[in-house]
């Protein structure tokens, strides 16, 4: 089975190793940058594990886009802050502290996208860890003062 196949299967013991392997593998490395848009395509699934496994590997590769073809994928990326899920929702937000750490050109986009996001369709008990992870979000998001 090759690596996307891996990506897309239910199994989740196997594809969640390989999602934290290609993680640190593009930390370290920018092999992985030619499969942005198939990560990102992942982020289109049924399967909630899929979708959160293509956005973590897509917005793992905004550190080595010097094409800008990460910000071509953003919108559709960032439509999963949306998701029914609550976990995955977490999961994204997570995410893109690194996309704002090192591409501060799209923190424009990311605010703007957090500030029109809807809570009220997840339950009481995960709308206030949302909204924790949101605000750990927006203040890398902030401007920094000198």
């Amino acid at each position: 089975m090759d690596m996307m196949d891996v990506l897309k299967s239910s199994g989740n013991d196997e594809a969640y190793r390989l999602l934290l392997s290609l993680e640190k593998e593009s930390a370290e490395t920018n092999r992985l940058y030619p499969l942005l848009e198939e990560f990102t395509a992942l982020t289109q699934s049924k399967s909630s594990l899929v979708r959160v496994r293509g956005f973590r590997l897509a917005c793992a590769q905004a550190r080595w886009d010097t094409e800008h073809r990460f910000d071509k994928c953003l919108e559709t990326l960032l439509t999963m802050l949306d998701d029914h899920k609550a976990t995955a929702v977490r999961q994204c937000l997570k995410a893109l502290e690194s996309v704002a750490l090192c591409r501060p050109d799209l923190h424009d986009r990311i605010r703007q996208k957090l500030s029109g996001m809807e809570l009220s369709k997840y339950k009481d008990s995960m709308r206030p860890l949302i909204q924790k992870d949101m605000e750990q979000l927006q203040a890398l998001l902030s401007p920094r003062l000198a």
